[in-house]
């Protein structure tokens, strides 16, 4: 973590805990806050802050203040492992928030589980990161707040199918991520159980920035549309790309999105179709939104990654006033039994058989006039 970070995080959570005479309850937080994906990282790291300082203001959790502690763990495995294991051995957290990335938090479950910690994710959507794939067992310390890989697939694949109408598309994704590979498995299954054709199915390897052969291919193939599993440095630079082939196929993409990608992409962004976890313009975010803009002096570009952590960290604060201790596996034991608790953007009910939030609903929105704008709620229909 840079230090400017540290510092900042440290002066807030002195203010925050100076009114209380009793030991805080530390909560932990991961969080990629250098390389391409600080842009949600940093985003994260405030939204819980705001969500610490609120909690505090109000009294605590059992008397006791909150106290955030997070890690840059840089997108690295070995880094989300180092800074887990830190988080639980040293700083003697009892539940830890983020990431946004499936395969970091699979990659720490085996110490979660050795010192029974639980860990909501943000947008981890692999079923993975709750799920043992091999056992088909939940895994006990492992939650998540977004809805899953296959669940976004399908959205995909119908509102491309059904909604737009496009029956011929290609799929451009990162064959080295669990993220962008489990989408690519969930959309094709759907799309072509449908009636879809998928023309050309095209891969990269993460951090590559040149995809014209790939896009060559694919419009070469006659498809109507691309369908971008990927983060939005990658997609941005698709979209770009694509546009100077002079191909200007209907572009759709997920969750990965950034209002970054608006710089990147250029025109091409114009009509561009995104499955979201909710609508930028929601009026309900507003408060928060002003409560960003004040405490760190801009706006929020990545409001969703904003909402999730703080909605992470009211999630954690009521599991601990419900468990009645500040421990690992008692708060773990009522995070999963989360009933009907309304968050800041949607009401939380956990299905214990996966650790996922019950009915989620996704956000289908189009890039209009250089912004997002909301076009409906959708629930794929077909079965999982």
């Amino acid at each position: 973590m840079k230090k400017v970070l540290i510092f900042a995080l440290l002066v807030t959570l002195a203010l925050s805990t100076a009114a209380f005479a009793v030991e805080p309850i530390k909560i932990g937080y991961v969080a990629n806050l250098t390389g391409d994906a600080a842009t949600w990282g940093v985003h994260e790291v405030n939204g819980a802050l705001i969500a610490v300082e609120e909690i505090n203001a109000a009294g605590g959790v059992l008397g006791r203040p909150l106290e955030l502690v997070a890690y840059d763990v840089k997108a690295k495995a070995e880094d989300a492992i180092s800074a887990v294991r830190r988080l639980i051995l040293e700083d003697k957290v009892v539940a830890i928030g983020g990431t946004n990335f499936s395969g970091l938090n699979i990659a720490v479950v085996p110490i979660l589980e050795q010192y029974k910690v639980p860990q909501i994710g943000s947008f981890p959507t692999n079923p993975a990161v709750t799920v043992d794939p091999e056992t088909g067992k939940v895994r006990p310390y492992s939650f998540r707040q977004c809805f899953t890989d296959p669940y976004q697939g399908k959205v995909f694949a119908e509102y491309l199918y059904n909604k737009v109408g496009i029956k011929e598309a290609a799929i451009l994704h990162d064959v080295g991520s669990d993220y962008s590979e489990g989408l690519t498995e969930f959309f094709i299954k759907t799309y072509t159980g449908l009636g879809g054709k998928v023309v050309s199915d095209q891969g990269f390897r993460g951090g590559d920035v040149d995809f014209r052969a790939q896009l060559t291919n694919a419009k070469n193939s006659g498809a109507k549309a691309l369908v971008m599993p990927n983060l939005y440095k990658e997609m941005a630079l698709m979209m770009k790309q694509a546009w100077e082939l002079d191909w200007k196929p209907v572009f759709i993409g997920g969750d990965g999105f950034s209002n970054n990608m608006f710089e990147i992409a250029g025109p091409a962004m114009e009509g561009s179709y995104w499955v979201y976890h909710l609508s930028f313009d929601d009026p309900i975010l507003k408060p928060l939104v002003a409560k960003y803009e004040v405490k760190f002096n801009e706006k929020p570009t990545e409001i969703v990654n904003v909402v999730a952590a703080y909605d992470i960290l009211y999630w954690i604060a009521d599991a601990i006033k419900r468990a009645g201790k500040a421990e690992g596996e008692a708060v773990r034991d009522a995070i999963e039994d989360t009933k009907n608790l309304q968050l800041l953007h949607f009401n939380l009910t956990v299905d214990k058989a996966t650790h996922n939030p019950l009915n989620k609903p996704a956000a289908i929105l189009q890039a209009q006039g250089g912004k997002q704008v909301y076009l409906e709620t959708y629930k794929p229909q077909s079965a999982f």
